[in-house]
């Protein structure tokens, strides 16, 4: 009697992808400067306007140079300390974080409700969630004036961060809720046996197979915090109170324009946002593509 053996289901599926592979005839075969010439296309399209605006924050003021020598920072100390920017990345990084929280913990706890409850107005809910979405912040911008002066919010970075957490928490709702179905319940079953209530069946058991989508959707919230001009325009009066997109406006003269400190302070501005992009990107990626699929 003879006994066949089955190779590993990794094996056989590694074996078939060379096999497909090899089936597919050269001449059939994309050349690689069609896949390469497009791709480098792309990266210098999006490197050339970096590289511009690095290129005028170190070349020293009237220079014509492509190549920024003798490189200076001049432009970073005016923007610094003779413009500013110091206080106002401070002002940045405390809405930021503010928003941040707010939107982070608020898409948890609506986020598990829409996963995992059934209630009356759920899908109409929903629809409005979505359609929230369409109404531009410019709409709303004489209503919240008015709410936040009546309450005294004007001139606050609170109101900044209740408008930056209210107008980003539609869509991180949504996210998190499809994060959070990804998860099987019966894994919060298991702990209810064990003696574990909601919440801490929750904290213990969801919450660290969330990480990956938790840090998408506060990555998004801190950079459109962050970036966000229209809000800190309106409701921001006092210079002690600007963020860095609104004291950057401000550096726009009427007659001339200094191109040098404008650009270091739209370095200063970008630097951050590149920073929390490359430590996130890798739990980014897995967020999105878990909040994308319907488990």
């Amino acid at each position: 009697m003879t006994t066949v053996l089955e190779a590993p289901a990794e094996r056989r599926t590694t074996v078939d992808r060379r096999q497909s592979r090899q089936e597919i005839p050269n001449n059939r075969r994309a050349p690689r400067w069609m896949i390469y010439a497009p791709l480098a296309l792309y990266l210098l399209f999006t490197l050339v306007p970096f590289y511009w605006i690095l290129l005028f924050s170190l070349r020293p003021a009237g220079s014509t140079s492509v190549v920024p020598w003798p490189i200076t920072f001049e432009h970073y100390a005016t923007v610094w300390n003779g413009a500013g920017f110091a206080v106002f990345f401070k002002n940045s990084v405390i809405i930021a974080l503010f928003t941040l929280f707010g939107t982070t913990v608020l898409s948890l706890l609506g986020g598990y409700a829409l996963a995992r409850f059934r209630f009356r107005g759920r899908g109409a809910f929903l629809v409005m969630t979505l359609c929230t979405q369409f109404i531009p912040g410019a709409m709303m911008l004489i209503p919240l004036f008015d709410i936040f002066r009546t309450i005294g919010l004007i001139n606050t970075p609170w109101s900044i961060v209740i408008a930056d957490t209210v107008f980003g928490l539609p869509l991180s709702l949504i996210m998190m809720a499809g994060f959070i179905r990804n998860v099987p319940i019966e894994l919060e079953e298991a702990s209810w046996v064990d003696g574990c209530g909601r919440l801490r069946g929750f904290l213990t058991i969801v919450l660290p197979l969330l990480r990956p989508g938790m840090v998408a959707i506060s990555s998004f919230a801190f950079i459109g915090s962050w970036n966000n001009f229209l809000f800190a325009l309106m409701f921001l009066n006092d210079q002690d109170q600007f963020t860095i997109p609104v004291g950057l406006s401000y550096m726009l003269g009427e007659y001339s324009v200094d191109f040098g400190a404008l650009a270091a302070g739209g370095v200063v501005a970008v630097v951050p946002v590149v920073l929390v992009f490359a430590y996130v990107q890798k739990f980014l990626v897995q967020g999105l593509s878990a909040g994308a699929v319907k488990g």
